[in-house]
């Protein structure tokens, strides 16, 4: 059965969880479509942006029971420590795939975002989550840790004090409280509208910029040294300006109209 849909429209991929009778619950089918639709997209040049969104009730209500029950009778070190996607296992892919994407991801969140749902939305650049929206880092619930890349990205976020009760107690928590903590970046009662308004927006950018934008923010929060940051700042620039884009940026703002790539 379809997980999830891609529909690509004036340069922004809307990536649709479709597994809606389940609150969009990640079962093996719908890793491996999260991932493969991450992969297809992280090489076409011709997207501007990204918005991921569920289908029906939540975005995603994190890991399928009836899954996870077929994954305890597995062998745990089979299925979790080989290096699938690089240096990611399929799970963990589920995030960092649209970290992989070169151009910006914006996630529209509702209903609930637990577990595996949270971490996916962790993929993304931006969070625009609704405000009667629940968030977890639900894994202690089930006697485990996070294990799916929120944990390569939750430490850039929010406070160590913070992730660490999230991770303790499994308890859900209000999108505003997930704002106010940095989980979120910012609340709107039509997440997915306003997800498309920003995407919308940053595809009329400069495409080149912002795919430049987007390397130059990574090596900025890789803890590269101070060197290594300054360098690839001037060297991203030197790439952009002058060029074609940026000449256009230039014209379009000079005659008072939008640019056209």
């Amino acid at each position: 059965m379809t997980r999830v849909t891609t529909e690509i429209k004036d340069h922004v991929a809307h990536v649709t969880l479709v597994r809606d009778d389940k609150m969009n619950a990640v079962d093996p089918d719908m890793a491996e479509a999260v991932v493969a639709a991450g992969a297809e997209l992280a090489g076409n040049a011709d997207i501007r942006a990204v918005v991921i969104s569920g289908k029906g009730k939540a975005f995603c209500a994190g890991l399928d029971v009836a899954s996870f029950a077929k994954f305890a009778a597995q062998d745990p070190i089979e299925r979790v420590l080989p290096r699938t996607h690089g240096p990611s296992n399929l799970m963990q892919q589920v995030c960092m795939a649209w970290r992989e994407v070169p151009v910006p991801v914006i996630a529209a969140v509702h209903g609930v975002a637990f577990g595996a749902g949270l971490q996916l939305a962790m993929g993304a650049d931006i969070r625009i989550a609704h405000p009667e929206t629940k968030l977890a880092i639900m894994e202690m619930k089930w006697g485990l840790v996070p294990d799916m890349g929120g944990m390569t990205i939750w430490p850039q976020l929010i406070r160590s004090d913070v992730l660490r009760l999230l991770t303790y107690t499994a308890e859900p928590v209000t999108a505003q409280q997930g704002l106010d903590w940095g989980l979120v970046t910012e609340l709107n009662d039509d997440p997915l509208a306003r997800a498309q308004a920003l995407a919308t927006t940053i595809a009329g950018k400069s495409p080149s910029a912002i795919r430049a934008a987007k390397r130059l923010i990574g090596v900025a929060e890789s803890g590269a040294d101070e060197k290594t940051v300054l360098y690839e700042e001037s060297r991203e620039q030197a790439d952009l300006i002058g060029g074609a884009h940026q000449m256009e940026v230039i014209a379009a703002n000079m005659q008072g109209r939008a640019p056209k790539f």
